[in-house]
């Protein structure tokens, strides 16, 4: 049984408290590894760490940091295969999904903002003939990421590369739910040659370390993925001492599918959009709207569709969804699933857990499900699930549609199905949310903004948005 460690000042060790957690396989049910259970005194040492390291690391030149980042991501694809398996088993998705998605996406992260960082230049403005301003962009000093369980080498290289490419170290925190990726990537780290102290990862639960470091008076950002409820907490500790912060948060996000739309491509990126990674990525559909003409037909369709998903073992490369990453968050989709019928709504398909046989007999497998027949402004209509559950409804009017994808308090992205190019313009002006799809779903361009509004979070991340929070701009005016 492994042992997960910390990261701290370049070495692997264990928690001061000499405590572990279980960490399980959700397709099993079984405990299959140890996590160190660290607390603030373990924080403090990550943060001595990172801020004896912060002088060197934030005078190395761009390029160095560049160098050294670069063959990080070279690490990781040369690890392709022992990754994404690690991966499937800490979290329960088809290892086919890690290996297409998640790692190559990790390396990505860490390539682009290598690449990146000796292309982000400051700017310069002369004033009247007689002064000439110029920005300098300077690294914070030491900063906190805290990553999710739901992709989690995927994000949380998506935190700390811009992080690390300006000049900042970091202490980082992982979800202590999936942390196994975050410990082989420590040992990338080591391998790269990643001066010590520049990176330190602290594993644990929330309420210990990830509060410890919202507190901590020398962490001087937080970059924060996760539930609404504590990016709330993060904001009460953090907002009132002037940290910076980035809260990437919930969503309940619409898709909508108007008449004129090609059908097929709206069918089947709409399978894809709502149960990839068993419904457990912020950025799915899970209400869907669908124009009065063809909801019908698609409705027909769509349950059709979802009837030939595969749920099952994640190693089975037949596999399209794997197992919900613990037994609590399992009951707590099957808990909404209970309150949609109680709010009236008619199961078309699924709603129940799943029990397979063999070594996946005690797994937290769960069937694909869709909803209909509820109200837009029901709680299974305005709480995040975060699982395979959608619900689906028709609409008559674009005003009516409009009010159904507003109506609640998340704002993270949305889905238009049109052929309507006007048409499509106008949502992208009126829906409310930091995202807008038109005729495709989770296209990422890593240089364009990332980020919701309302209750789904604060600022944006990607390209020169996350250079820009990880740095302090100051302007320096020169008189001619």
């Amino acid at each position: 049984m492994k042992n997960i460690l910390n990261y701290i000042n370049g070495q692997l060790i264990e928690a001061k408290s000499s405590k572990w957690l279980d960490n399980f396989n959700p397709s099993t049910g079984e405990v299959y590894s140890k996590i160190t259970d660290s607390d603030e005194t373990d924080l403090e040492l990550a943060y001595q760490a990172a801020n004896k390291a912060f002088p060197i690391w934030s005078k190395t030149s761009k390029e160095k940091r560049s160098e050294i980042m670069l063959k990080i991501s070279s690490l990781i694809d040369e690890n392709l295969d022992s990754l994404a398996l690690a991966e499937s088993v800490d979290n329960g998705k088809p290892v086919k999904l890690a290996k297409t998605v998640d790692i190559p996406r990790a390396a990505s992260n860490m390539r682009f903002f290598a690449t990146g960082i000796l292309h982000y230049s400051s700017e310069s403005q002369q004033y009247n003939d007689t002064a000439i301003n110029y920005t300098l962009r300077k690294p914070l000093g030491a900063v906190g990421c805290i990553s999710p369980w739901n992709l989690p080498l995927y994000l949380f290289t998506w935190k700390i590369a811009p992080a690390l490419a300006t000049g900042n170290t970091v202490i980082a925190k992982p979800s202590e739910i999936t942390p196994m990726t975050a410990y082989l990537f420590s040992e990338i780290c080591i391998k790269a040659g990643l001066p010590k102290g520049v990176l330190n990862i602290v594993h644990g639960l929330g309420h210990k370390v990830g509060a410890a470091m919202s507190k901590h008076p020398g962490i001087k950002a937080i970059s924060f993925t996760g539930g609404t409820t504590t990016g709330e907490t993060i904001a009460r500790t953090a907002a009132p001492m002037f940290k910076k912060l980035s809260l990437e948060l919930g969503g309940k996000n619409p898709n909508i599918i108007f008449a004129d739309c090609n059908f097929e491509k709206a069918l089947k990126t709409t399978l894809l959009s709502s149960f990839a990674n068993q419904g457990q990525i912020c950025l799915c559909g899970s209400r869907i709207f669908v124009e009065k003409p063809i909801y019908e037909k698609f409705k027909t369709a769509f349950v059709e569709a979802t009837n030939k998903l595969i749920v099952g073992d994640p190693n089975n490369s037949d596999s399209n969804l794997g197992a919900i990453v613990s037994k609590d968050h399992l009951n707590k989709i099957l808990s909404y699933v209970s309150l949609a019928k109680e709010e009236g709504g008619n199961v078309l398909t699924g709603g129940n857990q799943l029990f397979l046989n063999g070594v996946n007999a005690n797994g937290y497998f769960m069937e694909p499900t869709i909803i209909e027949g509820l109200k837009f402004n029901c709680r299974t209509n305005q709480e995040e699930i975060f699982g395979p559950v959608v619900t689906i409804m028709p609409f008559e009017t674009e005003d009516e549609v409009l009010k159904y994808a507003n109506s609640t308090v998340y704002g993270l992205s949305s889905t238009v199905w049109t052929e309507s190019t006007s048409k499509a313009q106008r949502f992208a002006q009126e829906l409310e949310a930091g995202i807008v799809w038109i005729n495709c779903w989770l296209v990422r361009d890593l240089r364009t903004p990332f980020g919701g509004v309302k209750n789904s979070g604060v600022g944006r991340e990607g390209g020169f948005n996350a250079f820009n929070f990880f740095t302090e701009p100051t302007n320096v005016c020169l008189k001619l």
